[in-house]
């Protein structure tokens, strides 16, 4: 039996407290916090609208090579690591695939994607394709593909080589249990050490910006109310008190 190691998971309340952050006020706080860029670029969202934070499952793809990895999909299903990453499938988790780009290899089908969000999984972000996208886009799941194809990964050049490792995700850096925020924007990594003080920072520039909007939205001056500058920030301290 292959044994593959699980990940530590986030608290619920950090989690629900995430779920209202955007990718853009992610990406923009964690610059901010010395991580200069944490967009995964290459996937992007194939179910419009659909948003996803969890903790992230990873999964490794290789080039294929025969003495290692030569079995037809079926001969042997579980020596396909593949399937190994969804085993550790919990509510709101996600998992992301270094797939190296590769726009020929479907990683998984929609029976996989099925038993993944039977377990309660959120979303997939993969640097690659799923095949069965017309099926696997009716699932409920939030994907984030660089693209779809018809093949199955082991009738092409790929290999599922290894499970909750370090991945490069679109040339991006995650680590097993890292936070991703995914929506129509784009896709964010969240290193689990910062993810407290990102909450914190996120939530107070979501609440001046909603009053920055507000105050746009009637006319007021971009240069006093985007960025908040000082003279406005008594006017945003009485709304923020009778808005809480």
């Amino acid at each position: 039996m292959i044994e593959t190691p699980d990940i530590q998971r986030p608290s619920k309340e950090l989690l629900e407290g995430l779920a209202h952050i955007s990718s853009a006020t992610a990406t923009g706080e964690l610059s901010r916090l010395g991580v200069k860029d944490a967009q995964i670029r290459g996937p992007h969202s194939w179910t419009p609208g659909a948003q996803a934070v969890g903790p992230a499952l990873t999964l490794q793809f290789m080039p294929k090579r025969e003495d290692l990895y030569g079995e037809d999909e079926y001969t042997d299903p579980e020596r396909q690591l593949h399937r190994h990453v969804l085993y550790h499938t919990q509510p709101g988790d996600i998992v992301v695939v270094d797939a190296r780009g590769d726009l020929g290899s479907g990683v998984f089908g929609e029976m996989m994607l099925t038993y993944f969000k039977g377990r309660g999984g959120a979303g997939v972000v993969i640097d690659g394709c799923i095949r069965d996208y017309p099926k696997a886009k009716e699932l409920g799941l939030g994907l984030w593909l660089k693209g779809v194809t018809p093949n199955f990964h082991t009738q092409t050049n790929l290999m599922p080589f290894a499970v909750n490792v370090p991945v490069a995700c679109g040339d991006t850096l995650v680590m097993p249990g890292d936070l991703i925020i995914a929506d129509d924007d784009g896709v964010v990594v969240v290193p689990i050490k910062l993810a407290p003080e990102l909450l914190a920072k996120a939530s107070e520039h979501h609440e001046w910006e909603e009053f920055s909007k507000l105050k746009l939205s009637e006319g007021g001056d971009l240069r006093k109310y985007y960025p908040l500058r000082e003279d406005a920030r008594a006017e945003y301290e009485a709304w923020r008190k009778a808005h809480k």
